[in-house]
């Protein structure tokens, strides 16, 4: 399995000051797409894309779990679209089940034990340009996905292991053909993307150019990775040939001089979590997520608590002073999450003060509902923290190079479930046929600010803070009803906070949700997607004292609801993905 080397990816980040980013292009647009509702009455998959929608259906027909159904989905997720999840990347998965039990799995990466604070430093003890980071394999952290999905078939899986892995090997083996945004992704980003001999090598015709749409790319060893993890398991792949591969690929980019890498010995050490969930009651439902390290989960559930003690449902979805409450109550929780969120088994994460009823409401209770705050919102004190009075402020990039799947079965489980690699083909570096993560980057790149520790700084051991937010809603006699999330770096928690309000208080189904323009506020700007639906809103937002920002915005959101006519799925016009069901 010869690779070559990573020759590094062209900048398109650059650090802006010490307390930033400035995200030039967080990845390509697409064309909207109109999509319409799929009902179904039994069970339903949507996710990134038809080939992978067509293998987790396939498990559900064959009377497989929603589990069972995500790991075939997400196997072939990984071969049609592998500049945003694969084998080489983590994931977090939400289990909702009747009865209103939840059970989340933590897949994220881990960084090798040579990893220190510093690891995105420069000589000059100034932090590194985003695509200096990405060199030498720097980034690059154990991958987590193939864990989880094994501890979560092995406590919810119906079928067995092997055959999960049927329609992804079959299409590896015939080749895979080039998908849309495989290919526009590989087009438009030729530039940051074809100086990697890897990525040349596998998705640029040998550097003839990127591939033309249907064009068959032959994935013989991938396939080979494929039928080993199905015959022998997750061993082959944390201390078998799969671990030494992708650990001999990454010394060989790092060369004898270069950073800290992982190593055989942190591959071993890897374990998925099974950690617990996050909830709050909301209105008549009850809505859960994945607690950190991803932040997407608190902060989702902070924004709703913040809007409920308001009627969002009677200001409706075309009124300017809810999508206000809703960008106000989104820059506060992102304030919270730049100061508190980091890897729980490391630092320590107020995780129940930042969701405690009274401190949600205290901090709703400084949003003036007619006029936007001024300047950045600071961060809370939460009740239940131990150790430093508050950790410092983080700065890091969080890509948007992610996909979700929503997935319920027969007997009315759900998953929601989110994966990356973290930027566009994630290092650029390959093995094994696998693209390789980059999540390290996740990191803050300055792990002290203003005297105190970062939350989310470099460790060995640790797993990098994520936007991730895959979520579940229960209802009041504990039914599962409705799964969603999205792609899209930190601008996730936006995404599907927003597709919550439509969904629970403007009772959209999930196709008119997705489908509303997009506004989010990370704590500064609003930015306003570009097109005409948002005219007015923009107009509106502007006199309330919003700075503005109108952008091509780049959401895939993937959700599921039960209706009194079934189970209906929407899938975002804005990328691939499609929702089928029986």
């Amino acid at each position: 399995m010869k690779q070559g080397l990573l020759a590094g990816m062209a900048a398109f980040f650059l650090f802006s000051s010490s307390i930033g980013w400035a995200q030039q292009a967080p990845e390509p647009g697409s064309a909207h797409a109109a999509k319409a509702l799929v009902t179904a009455q039994h069970h339903m998959v949507v996710a990134a894309n038809p080939l992978a929608v067509e293998a987790g259906r396939e498990m559900l027909r064959r009377g497989g779990t929603a589990v069972d159904a995500a790991i075939a989905t997400q196997l072939v997720l990984g071969l049609v679209e592998p500049q945003s999840s694969g084998l080489g990347g983590g994931s977090f998965m939400v289990l909702a089940e009747p009865g209103g039990h939840i059970t989340t799995y933590d897949g994220r990466e881990m960084a090798g034990a040579g990893v220190t604070p510093t690891l995105f430093l420069g000589a000059d003890g100034q932090p590194l340009k985003f695509f200096d980071a990405l060199k030498k394999g720097r980034a690059v952290g154990v991958p987590g996905l193939v864990a989880m999905m094994a501890q979560a078939h092995a406590a919810h899986g119906k079928l067995p292991w092997a055959d999960l892995f049927a329609p992804a090997i079959r299409l590896a083996e015939a080749g895979v053909p080039a998908q849309p945004r495989m290919v526009e992704v590989l087009t438009e980003w030729r530039k940051f993307l074809a100086d990697n001999p890897d990525l040349v090598r596998t998705y640029y015709n040998d550097g003839a150019g990127p591939p033309s749409l249907g064009q068959v790319l032959p994935m013989k060893e991938q396939a080979i990775t494929l039928r080993l993890l199905a015959q022998a398991g997750p061993e082959a792949f944390y201390r078998g040939p799969i671990a030494k591969a992708i650990t001999d690929r990454v010394a060989a980019a790092a060369g004898p001089d270069g950073p800290p890498v992982i190593t055989m010995a942190d591959f071993a050490a890897y374990r998925a979590v099974e950690r617990e969930g996050v909830c709050i009651a909301y209105r008549v439902w009850r809505v859960c997520g994945m607690g950190p390290p991803s932040a997407g989960g608190v902060a989702v559930l902070q924004i709703l608590g913040m809007l409920s003690s308001h009627d969002m449902a009677d200001l409706g979805k075309d009124s300017p002073e809810a999508w206000h409450l809703l960008m106000e109550a989104s820059r506060r929780a992102h304030a919270d999450r730049e100061a508190w969120i980091g890897d729980p088994d490391h630092v320590s994460v107020p995780t129940s003060g930042l969701l405690d009823r009274r401190y949600i409401a205290d901090r709703g209770a400084s949003i003036n509902p007619a006029q936007a705050s001024a300047g950045k919102v600071a961060p809370g004190t939460p009740p239940t923290r131990h150790g430093a009075l508050h950790y410092g402020q983080g700065t890091g990039p969080d890509m948007p190079s992610t996909t979700h799947l929503s997935i319920v079965d027969d007997a009315g489980r759900m998953v929601s479930m989110t994966s990356s690699v973290e930027f566009a083909f994630g290092s650029g570096l390959i093995a094994g046929g696998m693209v390789l993560n980059n999540e390290l980057t996740d990191f803050s790149f300055i792990p002290v600010q203003d005297g105190a520790t970062v939350a989310n700084a470099p460790g060995p051991g640790r797993r990098p803070r994520s936007s991730m937010s895959p979520m579940v809603v229960f209802d009041a006699e504990g039914r599962p009803v409705v799964a969603v999330g999205s792609p899209g770096g930190s601008a996730i928690i936006g995404y599907v906070a927003q597709a919550l309000v439509a969904m629970l208080d403007w009772n959209l189904d999930p196709q008119q949700a997705i489908n509303l323009p997009i506004l989010l506020n990370r704590n500064g700007a609003t930015q306003v997607e570009a097109v005409p639906a948002a005219d007015a809103l923009a107009s509106a937002l502007t006199a309330m004292g919003h700075q503005v920002k109108r952008e091509t915005i780049n959401s895939g959101l993937h959700a599921i609801r039960w209706s009194p006519d079934g189970w209906q799925g929407g899938a975002d016009p804005r990328r691939d993905g499609v929702a089928l069901g029986d």
